[in-house]
């Protein structure tokens, strides 16, 4: 079992930055593929970025590519998700998984979550 702990969201003008982390806690962090996704109000999950075990090639969606940099420092078993030029429309909870799934954007890949974090971006 791997517990996924996110923090770092909260309140932030438009064209502001945050930084998420997501730590894990599991010494085989290095394993898995580590993603991110989030959930605005009234819609669905959606994929936002990816980075694979051992640190392969990342992936993003259309709609933070340039914005959006995932990474991972395997000495803390931790994911980051640094987010620049945010817009209204970044608002949503933000939650991290783990999994081992080749499809990178697909929730379904996916194995474990964490609880989320609230981001929110005023206009």
């Amino acid at each position: 079992q791997v517990h996924l702990v996110e923090s770092g969201g909260g309140l932030v003008q438009a064209g502001g930055s945050l930084r998420l982390s997501c730590a894990a806690s599991e010494r085989t962090f290095s394993t898995y593929t580590m993603g991110w996704f989030r959930q605005a109000p009234g819609k669905e999950r959606e994929f936002v970025a990816a980075i694979p075990w051992g640190g392969g090639s990342t992936n993003y969606a259309d709609s933070v590519k340039g914005r959006f940099t995932i990474s991972r420092d395997y000495a803390k078993n931790t994911v980051y998700l640094q987010m620049n030029s945010l817009k209204p429309e970044d608002t949503a909870v933000y939650f991290c998984a783990a999994g081992f799934g080749t499809r990178l954007a697909l929730a379904g890949s996916y194995k474990y979550w964490g609880q989320g974090t609230q981001v929110t971006v005023s206009s």
